[in-house]
């Protein structure tokens, strides 16, 4: 995610390195490739160079501490323009209503009916919600049948009237359904519909008037660029809606939309798409967005994805296993499915500062441990309880299950072995020195 862009921002904030202050002459050199830097992630002409002039403004005359340099003090005004240019504060989703009732709109393709499904899996499991979703797109093949698909993986219940073709009475009907069967969220996947479809833009008018919606959110594919930012204002122009969702911002995206469509309709965004799982969806922060287009990580998100799978009962296991010696197998592949569960692993890796440089072209993606989880599959129980039994011949059996070579299997255990005794040495910084340990092992 804007890998491109942090590259090149990178290097313009070089240009200022070696100067003891900012004049107007090295600040005007600076924001050239700024600029420059902006208009290739698709940013429009007419933002990218307000954002330039804004820049420094802030930036000449400033008084530059001695330990700050030129160019740390350029960053930083940066990263506020960034912040500020993307929406400056997180703007929360309203769930003030009885019950809520939350339209989805946006263009054919842009991912709605799965971002239903996420925000609902998010609202039900994150905020405490018992949501409904809605079956509103009568025209596209399948669609009701996905969001029932995705409603059963998650058990959440899906309202829908095969039978009826007026999506005004589908979605009314279903409000009524949700009060009478206690649930307090209702969300409402419609059809894509092209902004020049006057007739499909004027149903979802009438679904919006006629339900009168606590939040209407409308869903926009990150990697169209500037098409995105100019679709997003005129759906504004016709259903003002209350905010704005990014989907497939992991794909191949220059990352103009996330930071201009703030500026050009006036609406927040509220959350973006990072995958296609269920849980890949994430609270937009603009302060945190700016910190990894500018390569300072984004630890506090990273932190509180690792609250969500932590387990209090089962670390103070952990910790007084490796206390004594008895970290197996079977913790150390615990250990791996968990840092799984937290998301992408590159993503995840990206969001420690410093690590979005380093990890740029190395490919580590969903199966990065899978080698090592055959490996472990591999063993029988006993092997796995207690690794000093593994001898050479068992060693070459498990290579052979796993497809793997006998000198990867010894790599493993090997690497294993003196993470194990590490561990027990500084056992009261586990969190740390696990991520560390399989860092290690992902680079031998």
């Amino acid at each position: 995610m804007f890998e491109n862009l942090s590259e090149k921002l990178e290097r313009s904030f070089k240009i200022l390195k070696g100067h003891g202050h900012i004049t107007e002459i090295n600040v005007a050199e600076t924001l050239k490739e700024v600029r420059k830097a902006l208009l290739d992630a698709d940013v429009s002409y007419k933002i990218a160079k307000q954002f330039a002039d804004d820049v420094k403004e802030k930036a000449i005359g400033q008084n530059v501490l001695t330990a700050v340099s030129p160019g740390q003090l350029m960053v930083k005004i940066v990263h506020d323009e960034l912040t500020m240019l993307m929406g400056g504060q997180r703007t929360d989703i309203n769930l003030k209503g009885s019950p809520v009732v939350i339209l989805i709109s946006g263009l054919q393709g842009s991912g709605k009916t799965t971002f239903t499904a996420k925000l609902a899996a998010h609202l039900k499991s994150k905020r405490g919600r018992n949501p409904l979703m809605v079956a509103c797109d009568i025209y596209r093949p399948a669609a009701i049948e996905q969001l029932k698909v995705l409603g059963e993986q998650n058990d959440i219940k899906v309202y829908s009237e095969e039978n009826t073709h007026n999506p005004v009475n589908i979605a009314k009907n279903a409000i009524a359904y949700a009060k009478d069967y206690g649930f307090n969220t209702v969300i409402i996947d419609t059809a894509g519909r092209l902004a020049i479809d006057e007739q499909m833009m004027q149903e979802i008018e009438n679904i919006k008037k006629t339900v009168n919606p606590h939040e209407t959110l409308f869903v926009v594919d990150s990697m169209t660029g500037q098409d995105a930012v100019n679709t997003a204002k005129t759906f504004n122009d016709r259903l003002n809606y209350d905010g704005v969702v990014l989907t497939k911002l992991d794909g191949d995206t220059r990352g103009g939309a996330a930071l201009t469509i703030r500026a050009v309709v006036d609406k927040p965004i509220k959350f973006v798409g990072l995958g296609e799982k269920i849980d890949a969806l994430d609270v937009f922060y603009p302060e945190r967005m700016a910190d990894r287009i500018l390569g300072m990580g984004d630890i506090v998100s990273l932190v509180e994805k690792a609250q969500e799978q932590y387990d209090i009962e089962e670390a103070h296991k952990l910790q007084r296993k490796i206390a004594k010696n008895q970290f197996n197998f079977n913790d150390f592949l615990s250990q791996i499915n968990q840092i799984k569960k937290m998301g992408n692993v590159k993503d995840l890796v990206g969001m420690i500062p410093g690590m979005g440089k380093v990890m740029k072209d190395i490919d580590l993606d969903d199966d990065a441990f899978k080698g090592i989880e055959a490996i472990i599959s591999s063993m029988t129980p006993v092997e796995r309880e207690n690794p000093d039994v593994l001898n050479g011949s068992r060693r070459k059996r498990i290579a052979e299950g796993s497809g793997t070579e006998i000198q990867e299997v010894n790599r493993l255990v090997r690497q294993f072995d003196d993470m194990r005794k590490m561990m027990k040495m500084m056992s009261s910084n586990k969190g740390r020195n696990m991520m560390n340990m399989m860092k290690n092992i992902r680079r031998n």
